[in-house]
């Protein structure tokens, strides 16, 4: 028989996130930190809208784009939040989780062997969904010296007559990272110089501790050459509802919603009535997390200090990533060790791209409770190392 399989698709790794958390769920007494999900419960008012939707028998398919009242108000908050107007109509789609917009955005804009440049460590699905695009990744190592930001001079250094895209992931997953409206100055200096399109993933974007969120695309010359990728997963606890949106052009969007049309059809429209609720009403509750996010954010980095531990303070999002370096293992081998060991499951820093080689994930969403475990794991770990390096 013939090999029925993409030599493409074969050649991508799995996740490298997902293989210690099969294990955590055969191990008696073990414990996670790596998910990157929210231990809060969905607002009730928001599941309440959906169950309301449900009673009322709206079962239906909605319109290939996503529902009109969740456009607008999609719109809305972007103008809202971040400045942007955006008509609801012809540049806001719907979409099954943010991951889908990344996927349709590349596809929509790619042709084979256009370049697209991605700053690591960031999010497993960006490098795969430019391959499956037939786009070549252009990877730009992100340097904790740097906070972990993207810096003009390493923009410029990767930039050649093949880029089209850049990925814009901040806040960052896993560094927390954040670019600020000085830092994201100089990269619009060159996006613009260069003619090139930015996909900005916002995911974290309510996730910022001390400062608001800036999108790049609110920048003049900005919002026409910018796809906007945000959700509802994070910001308001939504993971399993998977509904996330693009706003950007409709000249793109338009190619997006065809890709979509054929792919999906629409998002679940029992989620989409939720999200309408979630933003006419749930900005309290974004309030009370986000607080609650950056108390945990604290406790771990007071926690890594007095270890010992090097640890790069994240501005955003709800991860942390420090830095192991010191004991002379890879992130992979350490992060093995810990689970079988103290039976704590983190991520290895090297499932974001090799430049997170020396570093782990640990995600501050879990309760304070398990957060405090999984330190004391931790310090247990490590001080055995120490000992055993003197």
């Amino acid at each position: 028989m013939r090999n029925p399989l993409s030599k493409k698709v074969v050649e991508i790794k799995p996740s490298g996130i997902r293989k210690f958390f099969d294990i955590v769920n055969e191990m008696d007494d073990a414990i996670s930190l790596g998910v990157g999900e929210p231990d809060f419960d969905t607002p009730w008012h928001i599941r309440e809208e959906g169950i309301y939707s449900l009673e009322r028998g709206r079962t239906f398919y909605t319109s290939n784009a996503g529902l009109k009242e969740l456009k607008t108000e999609v719109a809305k908050y972007q103008h809202r939040r971040f400045g942007l107007e955006y008509d609801s109509v012809s540049e806001v789609m719907i979409t099954i989780g943010g991951s889908e917009a990344i996927d349709g955005a590349l596809r929509a804009m790619i042709d084979d062997g256009d370049e697209v440049i991605l700053p690591q460590p960031s999010y497993v699905s960006y490098e795969p969904c430019i391959v499956l695009a037939n786009g070549v990744p252009v990877i730009v190592e992100l340097e904790e010296k740097d906070s972990f930001k993207l810096t003009k001079e390493k923009l410029e250094a990767a930039i050649t007559d093949k880029t089209k895209i850049l990925i814009m992931p901040f806040p960052n997953n896993p560094t927390g990272a954040i670019m600020t409206k000085e830092d994201l100055e100089g990269i619009v200096e060159l996006v613009i110089k260069h003619d090139l399109y930015v996909i900005s993933d916002e995911i974290y974007s309510e996730l910022t501790y001390g400062g608001n969120h800036v999108s790049i695309a609110s920048f003049p010359g900005m919002k026409e050459r910018t796809i906007v990728i945000n959700g509802f997963s994070k910001s308001y606890a939504m993971t399993g509802w998977r509904l996330g949106y693009a706003c950007g052009p409709k000249n793109i969007l338009s190619q997006m919603l065809k890709i979509h049309q054929f792919a999906i059809m629409c998002a679940p429209t029992t989620s989409q009535y939720a999200a309408v609720e979630a933003l006419k009403n749930g900005d309290e509750d974004v309030e009370k997390m986000r607080t609650a996010y950056d108390q945990r954010r604290n406790f771990l980095m007071k926690a890594f200090k007095d270890m010992g531990l090097q640890c790069f303070e994240p501005f955003g999002a709800f991860y942390v990533f420090p830095c192991i370096k010191e004991f002379g293992m890879t992130s992979d081998e350490f992060a093995t060790r810990l689970l079988k060991e103290e039976k704590l499951a983190v991520v290895p820093g090297t499932a974001f791209g090799d430049s997170g080689e020396g570093f782990l994930r640990i995600s501050y969403a879990y309760s304070i409770d398990d957060l405090k475990e999984g330190l004391d794991r931790i310090n247990r770990f490590i001080t055995r190392l120490r000992e055993q390096k003197d």
